[in-house]
């Protein structure tokens, strides 16, 4: 089975993060979690930042743009990462 474009950039945020050594978790969305949390939760050097993968010229949902919001409210980093803003990513952590 081929990979979507989304599950593509996940890869490619999977390798950095593991590359650079920082701590992720995925959580995984279903009936009894939280519908809309970032694809990836990160902490590094002491920050916390949350990261939705999209491809291409995907959009996050209104309830993800929530969470993201809600995260920058509180003082983390939030962000919206593809195949072409991915080295923003690596700037924020390093």
């Amino acid at each position: 089975m081929a990979s979507t474009p989304e599950v593509k950039v996940k890869k490619q945020i999977r390798k950095l993060l593991d590359e650079l050594g920082v701590y992720y978790a995925m959580p995984i969305g279903t009936g009894y979690g939280n519908s809309g949390v970032p694809d990836f939760l990160v902490c590094a050097k002491g920050v916390f930042i949350g990261v939705e993968a999209k491809a291409g010229k995907n959009k996050p949902t209104l309830l993800q743009e929530e969470h993201l919001r809600r995260i920058r409210s509180a003082g983390g980093v939030a962000m919206v990462v593809n195949e072409d803003n991915i080295n923003e990513l690596r700037k924020v952590l390093t």
